[in-house]
């Protein structure tokens, strides 16, 4: 499995209109192909009425299912510009579609792509973009003469701790990054005098960090 990978936050939308061309950009996190033409199809069936829906989707950490449609527009000037923006923002589990109403005026082939590719800037930026990281949770146990440093050093460590419970001892979960799993064991070790317990739980992709917005619409 892969440390790490990029997708969008959530699912959002956005729009502009080009030449009377009404232009919404759809994106939305999808883990399967499944859950990615579940998403197509909503919002064809919210915009039922449109002229195109063209598409792309990325799913797995390592990019195994790419696919993309122009629906309808000439060939090359609607999903590939937008499974490129994908492609570039290095963006995966992920479908994004762009609707367009048209409007009365041909945009030609460049026009085309130039409005399918912002149609993915403006979707990708809308959502978000999230760092999902391979993490490890850890069950953890400790006697109460050592929670007090372990939270300073755990404010200085890439770690999390959830959920403690305080009876005879102190048992909480430790959300780390696999990665970092083998340096912030030490480190803990150190602080607690090795009083710590600490048993592997579930390993699981979640969101470390989150950049403000996707790709730049220029």
């Amino acid at each position: 499995m892969k440390d790490s990978y990029i997708t969008v936050k959530s699912s959002a939308s956005d729009e502009f209109t080009i030449e009377k061309s009404r232009f919404i950009g759809y994106a939305c996190p999808c883990a399967t192909e499944s859950e990615a033409l579940s998403f197509l199809q909503s919002v064809r069936d919210q915009h039922h009425g449109a002229t195109h829906h063209c598409y792309a989707y990325i799913i797995g950490e390592n990019a195994g299912i790419m696919r993309y449609s122009d629906d309808g527009e000439p060939g090359g000037t609607a999903g590939l510009p937008i499974v490129e923006v994908m492609k570039s923002s290095h963006v995966v589990n992920c479908c994004v579609v762009v609707v367009r109403y048209f409007g009365g005026v041909l945009l030609g082939t460049g026009g085309l792509v130039r409005a399918y590719t912002q149609g993915c800037k403006t979707a990708l930026n809308a959502a978000g973009i999230a760092r999902m990281e391979l993490t490890s949770r850890m069950l953890c146990d400790i006697p109460y003469s050592c929670w007090d440093s372990l939270c300073h050093a755990a404010g200085n460590l890439p770690v999390r701790i959830e959920n403690p419970e305080f009876a005879s001892s102190i048992t909480f979960t430790l959300a780390v990054r696999t990665r970092d799993l083998a340096s912030v064991t030490d480190a803990l070790n150190r602080v607690t005098g090795r009083k710590i317990e600490m048993i592997p739980g579930e390993e699981l992709y979640v969101p470390w960090e989150v950049e403000k917005s996707g790709p730049s619409g220029d």
